[in-house]
């Protein structure tokens, strides 16, 4: 079995999912009493949203480069960045490191191709709404069309994930809202929606809507499994 590398932390609210999902993942294909070989470096996430807010993404280039290297020195084979908005900075990961890094979006986009999603409609951070790094790697790479929220859509979705979701709190109206919204990119066209924030699918589960979800941090985490027992 290979030795997943994990970088966590931001926040370590989805980093306890995908502990919890990748070793799931592990003992529901190899039963018994297998577990998976991880290694995690978790960062402290206040250094990191304070850098993002700032826009100073390549401070946190350099505080995960040097995290990722610690992980692949620990033995991992490949490495996860666990959560959407810092794969803003995955090149630059990637090339402080000479083990695979395996991208939340190309692991999400496979998922959509695979059960023929072409028009997807995408949930996260504002960073990951708005910029490139995410939604023109689906485009471009993937030929995936992406419909993103309104403006104060954006904002509210924003807003929930950094002040509730991320410190823990699962709110009933915050759910509502983000079910709202949802239902908003579907009436655009939207097929499914893509839960690219890894804490949205605390909140939002399939058993809320009839609207397919994609959650990036599962579909990330069975990534994870499939290449550590190939």
């Amino acid at each position: 079995m290979k030795t997943i590398g994990l970088l966590g932390g931001m926040s370590w609210e989805s980093t306890l999912s995908y502990y919890k999902a990748i070793n799931e993942g592990v003992k529901q294909a190899l039963g018994g009493l297998h577990s998976a070989k991880i290694c995690l470096y978790s960062v402290d996430f206040h250094e990191i949203e304070k850098l993002q807010h700032k826009g100073c993404w390549k401070e946190t280039a350099y505080i995960l480069s040097r995290a990722a290297q610690s992980v692949q020195a620990g033995g991992a084979d490949f490495l996860l960045i666990c959560t959407n908005t810092m794969h803003k900075v995955a090149e630059e990961v990637q090339s402080a490191i000479s083990i695979p890094l395996i991208h939340i979006a190309d692991a999400t986009a496979e998922k959509l191709i695979s059960e023929g999603i072409r028009q997807v409609g995408l949930l996260g951070t504002k960073f990951t709404m708005t910029q490139d790094f995410f939604k023109t790697r689906l485009s471009e790479k993937y030929g995936i069309n992406v419909v993103i929220p309104d403006n104060h859509e954006q904002e509210i979705i924003h807003q929930v994930i950094y002040k509730e979701l991320c410190l823990g709190k699962i709110s009933d109206s915050s759910r509502q809202s983000y079910l709202q919204i949802i239902d908003n990119l579907h009436l655009k066209g939207a097929e499914s929606a893509i839960l690219g924030c890894t804490e949205i699918a605390l909140l939002v589960k399939q058993q809320h809507t009839r609207i397919p979800l994609y959650d990036t941090m599962k579909i990330h985490a069975d990534k994870a499994v499939e290449l550590a027992i190939k």
